[in-house]
């Protein structure tokens, strides 16, 4: 499937991995929808990448719904990319001190990583149904963002660990459901990528996470995590398969 000419919604579309992926597919020639939170960011890069902005909470139904509603509008919807999701606090299961992990704040990422990337996936997946297939018969494809906490998850990530586990679970049923309509599922676990999440750490401990990487031995780049979509867009045969993008590092518990 080439992107020219297509409609594409990107969640977490206002920064970050979303961002770099927004960029790359206006460049290519797609009508872009950026979906986020941040409506400041989010207008901001639509108007310089002469996309449409949506300002919506991925775990939210309706939201959703409005969001996946305003980028079909726009043209044949066949390319949606996840990348929406936080981090949350680091937190054992049981503190140092006896105080058992705090439900709310694992419920409240197992909501918005986990639940908002199936809600936004079961919505577009539902709008892309309705294209008439390519001649391959491919309607258009879903990529997902898990992580390779999903596999490595260290002390205090059991939270975000989970979600992303779930996301990399879901991978394969959602492929297999969505055959028959002839839509790709596919998810990327990236590894210890430079986001504005990790901008905020001195350039010392950002150093220090480089080199934990086996090769090359930096932080991955946005740009990187972009290319990535660009060719699981284009190459049809990917389908149902979680793509670690990590440099090879597999994360200490620690």
């Amino acid at each position: 499937m080439t992107i020219s000419g297509t409609t594409a919604l990107v969640t977490g579309g206002a920064s970050g991995l979303g961002e770099a992926t927004a960029r790359m597919l206006a460049a290519r020639g797609a009508r872009v929808t950026i979906v986020d939170r941040d409506a400041e960011r989010g207008n901001a890069l639509a108007r310089e990448i002469q996309a449409q902005f949506v300002a919506a909470d991925v775990s939210d139904a309706e939201q959703g719904a409005a969001a996946v509603a305003q980028a079909a509008g726009a043209g044949t919807l066949r390319i949606a990319v996840n990348c929406a999701g936080i981090g949350g606090a680091v937190s054992r299961t049981v503190g140092r001190d006896g105080t058992p992990h705090d439900l709310e704040a694992f419920k409240r990422v197992i909501t918005v990583n986990l639940i908002g990337t199936f809600n936004m996936l079961r919505l577009a997946a539902a709008a892309i149904a309705k294209n008439p297939p390519l001649e391959s018969g491919e309607r258009g494809v879903i990529v997902n963002t898990a992580s390779i906490a999903a596999y490595d998850g260290q002390i205090g990530q059991i939270a975000y660990a989970s979600s992303k586990g779930g996301v990399v679970g879901m991978t394969l049923p959602a492929a297999r459901d969505l055959s028959s309509v002839g839509i790709r599922v596919v998810t990327i676990a990236p590894g210890i990528m430079d986001t504005p999440l990790l901008a905020k750490l001195p350039e010392a401990a950002r150093a220090s996470l480089g080199e934990s990487v086996v090769f090359p031995k930096r932080l991955g780049l946005p740009a990187e995590y972009a290319a990535l979509v660009e060719h699981i867009v284009s190459n049809g045969y990917l389908n149902g398969e979680v793509i670690r993008l990590d440099g090879s590092l597999r994360m200490s518990p620690k």
